[in-house]
């Protein structure tokens, strides 16, 4: 059976929906999807137990369930993005903490009007309030997690009321209201990575009969064999091989490559390429189900349901927190009285301050002030961290690797070297001259390196001469008429076919190469000459250098992973002293990945496509903010100055905040221990146990906002 699930708001809700679903007798091979919402499992076909039920128990744990088939996925995936685009003050949660908020600004409006009535309306506050948390809590006890976060929550504001303190109570209700609804909030963003994805590939595709004729179709309809036409700045609708034509492709959205591919007869091509300059005739090899960009959503899919999210501070410590103080509160109250002959008016008076020392709004508060605050030091340098788990994981991390394209690069090619040769046609010997040539022989193309020449030529003031027939050999080489002379351009390897290169022009050529920059070389088509030779390359982010030093001094390992090939890895890699690994295909990366994660906490940091599985499976995602949308909502973070010293900034800034969430809640705890012992003694009251609360809460959210004193990398020992 599948079903739909709603209402999920962290990965624990899985563990909440799992155990319930465990204890139903003829319930098997149960598995809940957090990012796709799908759960899946087998029911006995003559058991007890039949969808209804199945229905009941999830609805009464407080989500939502429908049962999916292959005629319904349509629909509960337009109701899901229906869903997901709402406001947050639209969703249920949302008008739950809007509406809580305005009964706590009411009830304090009349506690300062009418001081007798106030501390009702409080308490009136508090029942609103906490009724959904009650009701779940009873739900998930009878189901197998008697003691949940929303048990712990429960117990402390009614423990609250019981003894006077209807604020707190309403505090607590508050404050847990909000950290649900942020959750949500968070959830929905984190899967929007899966429907960007999918807006990858083409929705219609060109079909061609066996008469030659032509006719739009949508491009899931497409079967293996088919023959498709791809025109010049079309994308490829389906994964095959090029049948007729030659064209440049940029396959950047699969490969991460950062340069065209030239193709032709025979070459594979990949859904969601985009075709440069050639038409191309395609047989379709995979189905629209089974295309690289379909297998790249399953990555993402399964990344992200595998992943181990930092399960919640106070949900794992209430496992534990909860039951213990609650034990000891019953205790408290009915063993003296009972065993020892004492009042139970006095021991009750004692029980009920347990109660109030139990009562976890310093707790509730320890983690999400830190995180908070660290949340907004990141937004205030451009880092936008998705929600405290991954704020908490990043400053864990050993291991981060890099895509280069985009990444380390600027992903734009630029011309570093200008060699001029010997010329029998021109006066001229410089290599402005020979600029001059290359822009005016490329000025009729649209490819990303004759567009870098060109804008190199133009930031250089030389003019430009005016070319004449000008065409293209698809995939090979530009060709155009300048001052009478037929010219081309084209990579060294179709210029070696074409001319006679010289042993010392070949000599440059490989050391260009072997930079890693791409070479294109100018001839003259008439006399087999060559004229000189432009090269260009993907060149390093200013602060790359910086940013991997900063890396290395916090003690983390640097890891290059490009679909680029060697040479330029290579070359870029060496200048940066880090390691490298070249030419992988997502997959590639995703297995290199799953392999350093049996030793290291990983980061990844990219901004393709490709990238997203790495992304996904990776501890932590962080994408570049010039990079894809794609990459961006499939990331944790994203950094939105898209400088690489920010990443080394955003591992210390989690440091940081990991340091602080320990303070608090050992300063927490320890407190609430001191006291609990004195009240037990009798030594302290009940008034005293407000302060110790109230005191602790406080004092936890004053040592949160020391977080936004954080300056950067650099003040890490600073522990700020």
């Amino acid at each position: 059976m599948q079903y739909h699930i709603e209402g999920m708001d962290c990965a624990s809700c899985v563990g909440k929906i799992e155990t319930a679903l465990a204890r139903m007798p003829d319930v098997s091979d149960i598995q809940l999807n957090f990012t796709t919402k799908k759960l899946t499992l087998t029911l006995a076909p003559n058991g007890s137990t039949q969808f209804s039920d199945v229905e009941k128990t999830i609805k009464r744990l407080g989500f939502g369930i429908s049962a999916t088939t292959d005629q319904s996925i349509a629909a509960n995936s337009s109701r899901q993005s229906a869903t997901e685009q709402q406001r947050w003050w639209q969703s249920r949660k949302g008008k739950q903490v809007v509406g809580v908020g305005i009964l706590m600004g009411i009830a304090y409006a009349l506690s300062l009007l009418f001081p007798d009535y106030g501390m009702w309306a409080f308490a009136v506050a508090v029942i609103v309030g906490v009724f959904p948390f009650v009701r779940k809590a009873l739900a998930l006890a009878m189901t197998g997690t008697p003691f949940s976060i929303e048990m712990l929550m429960t117990v402390a504001a009614i423990g609250a009321l019981i003894i006077g303190e209807p604020k707190e109570a309403a505090a607590v209700v508050f404050l847990f209201s909000v950290g649900e609804l942020l959750e949500s909030v968070a959830a929905d963003r984190a899967r929007a990575g899966i429907r960007a994805l999918a807006s990858l590939v083409p929705k219609t595709a060109i079909l061609l009969d066996a008469q030659g004729g032509q006719r739009d179709v949508p491009a899931d309809s497409l079967q293996i064999d088919d023959l498709v036409l791809v025109r010049p700045g079309d994308k490829v609708s389906a994964d095959g091989v090029i049948t007729q034509g030659a064209s440049s492709l940029d396959d950047s959205p699969v490969t991460g490559e950062s340069i065209p591919v030239a193709k032709t007869i025979g070459d594979k091509v990949f859904a969601g390429s985009i075709n440069m300059d050639g038409a191309l005739k395609i047989r379709v090899e995979k189905t629209a189900a089974d295309n690289t960009i379909a297998r790249i959503i399953e990555l993402v899919e399964q990344a992200q349901a595998s992943k181990a999210p930092t399960a919640r501070f106070i949900e794992k410590f209430s496992r534990y927190y909860t039951p213990a103080v609650m034990a000891i509160a019953a205790l408290v109250i009915i063993i003296p009285p009972l065993a020892m002959g004492g009042e139970w008016a006095t021991w009750l008076y004692r029980g009920l301050a347990l109660l109030l020392i139990a009562c976890p709004c310093a707790l509730v508060l320890s983690t999400p002030a830190a995180i908070a605050s660290g949340l907004a030091v990141g937004a205030r340098r451009g880092l936008l961290i998705k929600g405290g788990s991954a704020l908490e994981t990043i400053g864990r991390v050993n291991t981060v690797a890099f895509d280069k394209t985009g990444t380390l690069t600027e992903g734009k090619p630029r011309v570093t070297d200008v060699v001029a040769f010997t010329q029998q046609h021109t006066d001229s010997q410089g290599e402005d001259a020979i600029l001059a040539l290359f822009a005016s022989v490329e000025s009729a193309s649209s490819h990303p390196l004759a567009k870098a020449i060109i804008d190199h030529a133009k930031a250089a003031n030389i003019a430009i001469p005016v070319a004449s027939n000008a065409y293209a050999t698809a995939g090979k080489a530009v060709h155009a008429t300048v001052a009478g002379h037929a010219l081309a351009i084209g990579s060294p390897v179709y210029a070696a076919n074409e001319t006679s290169i010289t042993p010392k022009q070949n000599t440059q050529i490989e050391a260009l190469q072997n930079e890693g920059k791409t070479v294109s070389v100018l001839f003259d088509e008439q006399n087999r000459e060559v004229l000189g030779l432009v090269a260009l390359r993907d060149e390093l982010r200013e602060d790359a250098q910086q940013g991997v030093a900063q890396l290395k001094a916090l003690g983390v390992r640097s890891v290059m992973l490009t679909g680029d090939n060697r040479l330029t890895a290579q070359a870029l890699a060496n200048h940066l002293d880090v390691e490298w690994q070249a030419e992988l295909l997502p997959e590639d990366k995703l297995r290199l990945l799953n392999e350093m994660k049996d030793n290291h906490k990983i980061a990844m940091i990219g901004d393709g496509i490709n990238d997203a599985p790495a992304l996904a499976t990776a501890d932590v995602g962080v994408a570049m903010g010039g990079g894809t949308d794609v990459a961006i909502e499939t990331a944790d973070v994203a950094l939105l100055k898209s400088c690489v010293t920010d990443v080394a900034h955003l591992i210390a800034l989690s440091r940081a905040t990991l340091f602080n969430i320990h303070q608090n809640v050992i300063f927490a705890l320890g407190l609430k221990a001191v006291f609990l012992i004195t009240t037990v003694l009798g030594i302290t009251g009940l008034w005293i146990a407000v302060l110790a609360d109230t005191g602790a809460t406080v004092l936890v959210t004053l040592n949160a906002l020391r977080l936004l004193r954080f300056k950067g990398a650099l003040s890490l020992d600073e522990r700020e």
